[in-house]
């Protein structure tokens, strides 16, 4: 079916063609280039740290930050219930154990007290995930990692541009993880970034990302590595956005006002950003009274030409994660009644005005 209002689609509308044709012209497509260079020491300089390295996706930032501090079998990693799919996954690839927790109601992220109650002797780090373009409580996360010898991977897929108390997500963790899919507030069609303070974890990340080879030696590998290196062309397009990452995000708090002012009155909840967090929305969530009401607002917006999505479904609820039964009230309650409206940045008032109406008329039967 095709959407009059798609739930996200990416804006291109800066030197993405110009920076891409560049590659082609250079004829460095692959995962050398100038680009490559430029893209990361640019990212490096936004969010105001040390090292950056791009991959092919977010996933893969995940796996190779990992793989950077060691987890391995034998080892947990906690994390929240209520994530995408692919936290989790990233932990279960080195054989490690995802240790669920549940989540603050009032913000849909990790909760620090429940990550006290799971910690165990296996406990090597934690993967707090900054949902929706909103951060977690990194001061309570930190303050557990340091009394219990912890390390913190940040899961930034979906909160670029984010702050905690004034200061980028990213910045918090021993490494953090970026994406940037299509529909990421910057994207490269497909690519991350994996980001660290630490110039050992980098040079790690570096050797392990680049199929293992050794640094003065040609063509000899001494380590078991990946393939995990993103290509020139990603790179161009994510120069390109990252130009215009300001200006995006401004747009997307915008698209949540207008939401927010034309929303008021209806029995719906909207996920908020809370007093210590700079949030850019990087979808629209709604919450419905009932999981049942949020199936039926979501096919009338079909019938209405208005695609959503529902949030995330927690991953203890998944087959391959259920061989332990489990309840994390807070992420089910979530899962079940939350809702992506259209939140893409080039999305006008009167369209969201239209989507809005939609809303209302249904809520007016």
């Amino acid at each position: 079916m095709k959407y009059k209002y798609p739930v996200y689609q990416p804006s291109l509308g800066g030197n993405e063609k110009k920076y891409v044709n560049e590659c082609l012209d250079s004829t460095w497509i692959s995962s050398k280039g100038k680009f490559i260079n430029q893209f990361e020491t640019a990212f490096s300089e936004y969010l105001g740290i040390k090292y950056s390295t791009g991959v092919p996706n977010g996933t893969i930032a995940l796996h190779l930050a990992l793989l950077t501090l060691g987890i391995g079998a034998g080892d947990e990693v906690i994390v929240p219930a209520f994530t995408y799919i692919a936290s989790v996954n990233a932990i279960a690839y080195t054989g490690a154990k995802p240790v669920f927790v549940d989540s603050l109601y009032d913000t849909w992220l990790i909760d620090p007290e429940d990550i006290k109650r799971k910690i165990t002797p296996a406990t090597k780090a934690i993967m707090p995930v900054h949902l929706y373009g909103h951060v977690c409580d990194m001061d309570s996360i930190k303050k557990i990692a340091l009394e219990n010898s912890l390390f913190i991977i940040e899961d930034v897929a979906e909160a670029f541009g984010s702050k905690y108390k004034g200061t980028y997500a990213g910045n918090f963790g021993d490494i953090s993880a970026f994406s940037f899919f299509g529909n990421k507030t910057i994207t490269t069609g497909e690519g991350g970034m994996v980001c660290t303070n630490d110039k050992t974890l980098y040079d790690r990340m570096v050797h392990f990302k680049g199929q293992g080879l050794a640094k003065y030696r040609e063509y000899w590998h001494d380590v078991l590595g990946y393939n995990y290196r993103m290509t020139n062309i990603c790179a161009a397009i994510g120069l390109a956005q990252l130009e215009r990452a300001d200006e995006i995000i401004a747009k997307k708090r915008q698209i949540f006002e207008w939401y927010n002012n034309n929303l008021k009155g209806l029995p719906l909840d909207m996920h908020r950003e809370s007093e210590d967090v700079f949030h850019t929305y990087w979808m629209v969530n709604l919450l419905t009274r009932t999981a049942e009401e949020r199936d039926n607002l979501r096919e009338f917006l079909k019938d209405n030409a208005v695609e959503t999505r529902p949030t995330f479904y927690p991953a203890h609820t998944m087959p391959m994660y259920t061989s332990k039964f489990q309840r994390h009230p807070v992420a089910e309650d979530i899962g079940w009644r939350g809702i992506n409206v259209p939140s893409y940045p080039d999305l006008s008032e009167e369209d969201v005005d239209n989507i809005c109406k939609v809303i209302r008329e249904f809520y007016s039967k």
